[in-house]
């Protein structure tokens, strides 16, 4: 049945890889299970009931992905985008958290809409050639930005932004430990080489007292306060449609760049560079948006996480219905899903970081036109820490350096609309 679902073998994978995949994959992504209750919580929103909303969202995410798309991606609350909803609108704007829940509603309803018609896979397919890379390798400076934070190895500086932060403190030392451990394991061909990385410094963590031992099981909080609180008339009013329109722009390219970053890594691109059933994945990822509001969380997304399940062997869909099992199984074992630390996952995203930046090797060097817009994208992607603006600044930099060259001509109408688009949300949203 597996098989028949899936076509594992095809993919030259197992179901042993799979479940492996998904395990790593979930592990990495776990902390969006305690980052995101506490981020909603700061708009108001019932800390335990979106915490049951985050682990739903996810597994119908991942479910949706799996079964419809056949790819290895997880899906979940989307981390910067629920930092727009809690700071930006509820305590900027402020909007009740239910008008911003309405918002995101209305935003996940014009992505299927936009999914079944194929303007957003025609838009993600004329992304040129140039900028799919940059993208992947962006992603990757992105990743090992948030893992050297994420150890405690960059610290924050008022005099110079970054600075290197203590080294002897446990985080960074275990940390360091995981990541050359993971390398080792992976040269020496150990399968699983990530997820045991992982579990050994958590293991040796809890042993030596530096993570408290949580317990194994807990009854689920409540989903009351926050399911089908949605208002999503008062995200209909005039005033409020801007809001929208935010959040499906940045959706839109978050989503869209994370999955062509996820499928390079993973060589699921065809020989045109295009995603095979792009349309399944982007319906899969618009339906979890609009679910995930109804539970009562900001819009869910593909995470880049993902990279690291497929570098543990993940191909199929089977992966990703794993991670909604694990989803599903959070509910109940959430003190022990707790204990994996920061600084136990951070290794495993700058391994995947590695190999993600091996896409540079890619650009035409010796075409400014082409190179330019790969290292504005890369830059801003990872130095403003936003998948969305660092595509926007490529594909503007893109069609004015080809413009401005004589070489419109190798201008598709997709890039230069995404690139109109862009300016249009920089001036006026």
């Amino acid at each position: 049945m597996l098989e028949k679902l899936f076509h594992i073998r095809a993919q030259g994978s197992s179901v042993r890889t799979e479940i492996l995949a998904g395990f790593t994959t979930f592990l990495t992504m776990s902390a969006i299970l305690f980052v995101n209750p506490d981020i909603l919580a700061a708009a108001g929103m019932d800390h335990g009931a979106v915490f049951v909303a985050t682990c739903l969202a996810g597994a119908i995410g991942c479910l949706l992905m799996g079964l419809l798309a056949n790819y290895p991606i997880g899906q979940g609350p989307g981390m910067g985008i629920n930092a727009f909803f809690a700071f930006g609108l509820v305590k900027g704007m402020g909007l009740p958290w239910e008008t911003a829940l309405g918002a995101v509603f209305l935003s996940g309803i014009l992505f299927i809409l936009v999914s079944l018609f194929k303007v957003r896979e025609w838009f993600v397919n004329a992304i040129p050639a140039c900028l799919k890379h940059s993208i992947s390798a962006g992603v990757g400076l992105f990743i090992s930005l948030i893992a050297l934070q994420q150890a405690g190895i960059v610290v924050a500086s008022p005099d110079t932004m970054l600075a290197l932060g203590p080294l002897g403190t446990p985080s960074v030392l275990l940390a360091a430990f995981g990541f050359l451990l993971m390398v080792v394991l992976d040269r020496r061909g150990v399968p699983g080489a990530i997820i045991i990385g992982i579990l050994a410094v958590t293991a040796i963590s809890v042993g030596l007292g530096y993570t408290p031992y949580g317990g194994i099981v807990s009854a689920p909080p409540s989903l009351a306060p926050t399911f089908l609180k949605a208002d999503i008339l008062a995200a209909l009013h005039p005033a409020v449609l801007g809001v929208v329109l935010s959040f499906f722009l940045m959706s839109l390219f978050e989503t869209s760049g994370t999955l062509i970053a996820i499928a390079e890594r993973g060589n699921f691109l065809d020989k045109d560079g295009h995603l095979p059933r792009l349309k399944r994945a982007l319906l899969a990822d618009s339906t979890a948006i609009s679910a995930g509001a109804l539970l009562g969380t900001s819009s869910t997304t593909s995470y880049i996480e993902s990279t690291t399940g497929i570098a543990a062997g993940g191909r199929t869909g089977l992966t990703a219905v794993v991670i909604a099992g694990l989803f599903i199984a959070a509910l109940v074992f959430a003190p022990l899903a707790a204990m994996v630390p920061g600084y136990a996952t951070a290794p495993a995203l700058l391994y995947v970081a590695i190999l993600m930046l091996r896409s540079l090797t890619h650009l035409e060097w010796d075409e400014l036109t082409e190179t330019a817009p790969a290292i504005a994208c890369i830059s801003t992607m990872a130095f403003t820490f936003s998948i969305a603006d660092g595509i926007a600044f490529g594909a503007i930099t893109y069609v004015i350096t080809k413009l401005a060259t004589g070489q419109g001509k190798q201008l598709s109408l997709p890039i230069v609309v995404i690139a109109a688009l862009f300016i249009a949300r920089y001036l006026f949203l």
